[in-house]
């Protein structure tokens, strides 16, 4: 059996970090959203891969290669212009027979997919609490009978989630499949078509972790690393203090007076410390530094960036080649303590978090004793100067002084 799993979107919902990668490769738990499908389907006893591409592909190329780093086969192929989910699907036809389907920028568990592998015609169903951003299921003795796309009033908190069971009978009906009010060809429409003559079985799923906006990567780096286990292949020098389950990469090393409370992920390259304070739930890439007297917390920091000097980075998320200078805070809660709301795309928008720090894109650089203020959204490329505030949402190539 294949997996085809889809990867082709930007995700212009996850900007700023989408501005310079596809959404499939951003990192949770220091391995891209991508991956953690791939291993996930590898444990669900699947070894034949289709990645459909197209937004800035060759990252997931140059990454995944043919498969042959986890004994498996990958083979690629270009949607081109994004059309949709039918249109993704519809361009496997010649190269699949009976096939499940991922959609890659949400983690699924194993078990899950083992369960979908077992039932043909199957989708996989999940109850959620708010469901108006996704295709509502009408169900009948756990058939699917309709999907509806974003209700307005949701009859059913009972969600479409991403990840089907098909043969070659759901290419006829893609094929029938007109554009829809968004202008794309959608999978459900085809769905909707086949379950007026065949039975669509629903499959509840237990692990499903959709990552929408960019803070929905914090909590889908928790509960991966809540799932880690210890390995400490780097240098750990005395007086440091390491708490809980930590994973440190090669060639990196602990210095002293660092004070790690896991669960941490700590890439390979790296330099911490000395003297600094690395809170749970962070995730830090290769090659990066953490320094004198900085304290991260529930963060991700992803390759080559640089935090290295008297840095506070709370419920955050940086992104590549980044240098914060000398004394350049996050703050993270709003004094009245209410839920922060972040500016993207522009348009204002409520994150349901009482904490929220930065979201910052590739090649940021901030001056000494910078501000970055709750649920600022920065773009890549941005050059931030001493002392400056930053707020809302700073489009790529700015520069705020």
């Amino acid at each position: 059996m294949k997996c085809v799993i889809l990867a082709a979107g930007e995700g212009k919902r996850m900007h700023p970090l989408t501005y310079t990668r596809p959404k499939v490769m951003l990192p949770v738990g220091n391995k891209p959203i991508l991956e953690w499908n791939l291993l996930n389907a590898i444990n669900a006893g699947i070894k034949e891969f289709i990645f459909v591409v197209s937004y800035k592909s060759e990252m997931v190329r140059n990454y995944f290669e043919n498969g042959e780093k986890w004994d498996v086969k990958i083979e690629y192929l270009n949607q081109g212009q994004p059309l949709g989910t039918g249109h993704a699907i519809g361009i496997t036809e010649k190269f699949v027979d009976n096939f499940i389907v991922l959609c890659g920028d949400t983690i699924f568990g194993s078990e899950d997919i083992k369960n979908i592998a077992k039932k043909q015609n199957s989708i996989g169903l999940v109850e959620i609490e708010n469901p108006q951003e996704y295709g509502i299921v009408k169900l009948k003795e756990n058939n699917v009978v309709e999907i509806y796309e974003k209700m307005t009033e949701p009859f059913s908190n009972t969600i479409n989630a991403g990840i089907y069971h098909f043969n070659k009978s759901i290419f006829s009906y893609i094929k029938k499949t007109q554009k829809s009010p968004r202008g794309e060809y959608e999978i459900t429409d085809s769905i909707n078509m086949m379950a007026a003559n065949t039975k669509i079985n629903g499959v509840s799923l237990k692990q499903w972790r959709d990552v929408v906006y960019p803070w929905h990567l914090l909590d889908a780096n928790e509960e991966i690393l809540k799932k880690i286990n210890k390995k400490m292949d780097g240098t750990v020098e005395k007086n440091t203090s390491i708490k809980g389950k930590i994973i440190i990469g090669k060639n990196t090393t602990i210095m002293n007076g660092a004070y790690i409370e896991g669960p941490v992920v700590i890439g390979e390259n790296c330099k911490i410390g000395p003297n600094c304070y690395i809170r749970p739930y962070t995730s830090i890439g290769n090659n990066c530094h953490i320094g004198n007297a900085c304290e991260i917390k529930n963060s991700i920091i992803m390759d080559n960036s640089n935090i290295p000097h008297q840095n506070y980075i709370g419920d955050s998320v940086i992104g590549q080649n980044c240098n914060l200078g000398s004394g350049c805070k996050v703050a993270n809660l709003r004094l009245n303590k209410k839920n922060i709301k972040a500016i993207l795309n522009g348009k204002k928008i409520d994150t349901k978090r009482r904490k929220l720090g930065t979201v910052i894109g590739d090649d940021v650089q901030t001056g000494v004793n910078s501000m970055l203020n709750t649920g600022s959204m920065i773009g890549n490329n941005v050059f931030i100067g001493p002392g400056a505030l930053t707020k809302g949402e700073i489009q790529p190539n700015s520069k705020i002084m």
